[in-house]
């Protein structure tokens, strides 16, 4: 069996650098960690922690990866996850941050559920070829040990830009999320494909990043802009709430001059006003199925299947006003 000396003598580097960049340690270059982990899958190298833990005994512990915990989105889905580990006699732990990715590549989880975008997907295919078993809810990965569940956000931004083009609106802005994001990139791609259909709209994107200040600060833009009601496709509800408090002390008001529509459904969507317009879903669905593939993935007879998680639009209030507005300035 390869050893981390072994890899070192190979990439002929330390064998602390070796060790840094199978950790995901960021001591070491994007360019050496790719070097390294290229070599350790060469040479089939699995870390002795992982090793003894994968061929004596169970943890019973899973992780959820998360590329954070900020915002009101994580709490649903992840009692959804805890719930369902629950009756499987599992617990869970919940990781953020590269240095907790160690608890996968020592072996310490029995498998984990992936929602972090500081994961590449070379590294998660590594670990699957060592033997880890995982269910990714942010990228699709094809491989015996990896099992997707995904939401349907192409479905959920075309129901979002379609919805704003038939109240009127010929002027679209789309708020979009962090770059490297797996959910902002496929939403981002049905929306335009939506507006582009259409023909007759004109769209324009602003940088956001799923959180309430850069839904704040795309508001201060529109509002610099503003010549007639638009419509807004903001890439998830925090930013759209964000974009609500811009908007209290302006003269221009939320389903008049400016129609909001977000994406999550979070349950504070349902006390603004006027009620947020919102792509809906269960979170608490989401993290259960995930949980409950994992254990399936796991399990030594289990048929683990990819599994997609449903959306719909939940519309919200004075829908009317900005309609009306929207065809009067047409």
């Amino acid at each position: 069996m390869a050893s981390i000396k072994d890899i070192a003598k190979r990439a002929g580097v330390s064998i602390s650098t070796v060790s840094y960049a199978l950790n995901g340690n960021p001591k070491v270059t994007e360019e050496t960690r790719k070097k390294v982990l290229s070599i350790a899958k060469a040479l089939h190298y699995v870390p002795n922690a992982a090793a003894r833990s994968l061929k004596k005994r169970e943890t019973k512990i899973m992780g959820a990866f998360l590329t954070s915990l900020e915002g009101a989105f994580y709490g649903e889905l992840l009692q959804g996850m805890k719930e369902e580990l629950g009756k499987k006699g599992y617990d869970l732990v919940i990781c953020s941050g590269t240095q907790s990715h160690r608890l996968l590549t020592e072996g310490l989880l029995d498998g984990a559920i992936i929602l972090d975008r500081f994961f590449t997907d070379e590294e998660l295919l590594l670990h699957a070829e060592r033997g880890h078993k995982l269910v990714v809810l942010d990228r699709e990965l094809r491989h015996p040990h990896i099992v997707q569940v995904l939401l349907d956000n192409k479905a959920g931004a075309t129901f979002a830009i379609e919805h704003l083009i038939a109240r009127g609106h010929r002027k679209i802005y789309i708020v979009t999320g962090p770059e490297g994001s797996f959910d902002a990139m496929q939403r981002l791609q049905a929306a335009r494909q939506a507006v582009e259909r259409n023909g007759t709209v004109a769209c324009e994107e602003l940088q956001g990043n799923f959180d309430q200040p850069s839904g704040f600060r795309a508001a201060e833009r529109i509002i610099a802009d503003y010549d007639g009601p638009v419509g807004v496709f903001c890439m998830n509800d925090e930013m759209a709430i964000g974009m609500y408090r811009a908007l209290a002390n302006t003269p221009y008001r939320v389903g008049e001059h400016v129609h909001i529509v977000g994406f999550d459904h979070i349950d504070i969507a349902e006390y603004v006003q006027p009620q947020l317009a919102s792509v809906d879903y269960s979170e608490r669905q989401w993290g259960a199925v995930a949980a409950e593939q994992l254990v399936k993935l796991i399990a030594e007879d289990g048929e683990a299947d990819h599994e997609r998680i449903y959306v719909k639009l939940v519309d919200g209030g004075s829908v009317g006003e900005a309609s009306t507005q929207a065809e009067n300035a047409g």
